[in-house]
Order: structure tokens, then sequence, then C-alpha cells
């Protein structure tokens, strides 16, 4: 395995995060814990979000110039600590526009569909639907996978893993037909 190799999940994960940091600032400025609240959302629930790999990001984005920090009053009564306030820039505007209108293999992979989904609105419609119909070649691809996989496992017999397939197709079928009604929807819209 070459070094690049090991690295590119890594570099991956830093987009998904600084998409979707752009794309939550652009609705307006937020503290660190609001932004990381609001992150888990999006990122879904089985994406941990440590406060030691968010605010490095920021940092790095700062440096950039895409968001800049802002000082913000405490309510009265509350914590004599300044309490600091991420915005996005003009950079980090045009930044963030940009990353929208990408509608490559990446955007429709496991790993980032949720987090531009859940900035669809900004997306251009051409690449929305193309991001939904990647998607649902990708999931019909899946399924039908695992729908040989548990044709196979009769055969070994692991009620587990052949459990975990049913799970994971029953899911993937969930989803299908999710994205059907989405791109009949898109299509509409176009």
């Amino acid at each position: 395995m070459r070094y690049v190799d090991t690295i590119y999940p890594m570099r991956k994960r830093s987009e998904a995060l600084e998409l979707t940091i752009l794309g939550l600032l652009a609705q307006g400025p937020m503290h660190g814990y609001e932004l990381r609240k609001r992150m888990l959302s999006v990122l879904g629930p089985f994406r941990g979000l440590a406060f030691s790999v968010l605010y490095p990001q920021l940092h790095r984005m700062m440096e950039e110039g895409s968001i800049e920090e802002l000082e913000a009053k405490n309510p009265a009564g509350k914590s004599r600590r300044k309490r600091i306030v991420y915005a996005i820039t003009d950079d980090g505007q045009k930044a963030f526009e940009s990353m929208v209108e990408e509608s490559d293999a990446d955007a429709w992979s496991d790993e980032n569909f949720e987090v531009r989904f859940a900035f669809f609105g900004p997306t251009p419609k051409s690449n929305r639907l193309r991001i939904l119909e990647g998607r649902l070649r990708r999931l019909t691809e899946k399924a039908e996978v695992l729908q040989e996989e548990l044709k196979l496992n009769v055969k070994n017999k692991d009620t587990y893993l052949a459990e975990w397939r049913r799970h994971s197709l029953d899911a993937a079928e969930r989803e299908i037909s999710w994205l059907q009604e989405m791109i009949n929807t898109e299509r509409k819209l176009a």
C-alpha cells in the first residue's frame, strides 16, 4: 500500500467536514459547541466528532481564510469568558458554492451522501439529479451483492452474518425506494 493510499480517506473526511462546516456557517455564525451539535445531526449518529478533530479543522479553515472568528457578547449574568463564534467569509462562501457544484462519485458514496444531501438546497438541480441517480446505482449494486451473499450463506449457515446481510439489504431497499421518489420529484422540478 502506498503512502497516498493511507492518507486518502483522511483527506476525504476532511473535505466532508469542511463542506459541513461551510454549509452550516452559510446559514449563520455559531460558536463551536453549537456547530459541533449541528454537525453531528448532519453527519449521522454513527460518526463521532470530537472537539480534538473539530477545532484543528476550524483553525485550518481560518488560516485558509474561509471562516473567521468573531467575539460575541455573553448573555448578562453568564460566564465572564469571551465567547467565540465562527462565521463564513466571502472566500468561504465561494468555496462552499464550488463544493456543492461538484457531482462526482464521491458525492453519492456511503461516506459522503448524507452530507451532500443535507446541503441540496444550494446544489444546482442538474447536479442533485445526478447525485441521486448515482446513489441509486450504488445502492442497487449493493443490494444485488447482498442478495447473492444471502444465497451463498445458506450453505455456510452463519446465522449472525445472514441476519446482518438481511438487515443491510432491508435498509438498502428502503433507501432505494426513497431515492426513486426523490428522483421522480427532481425530474418534475426540472
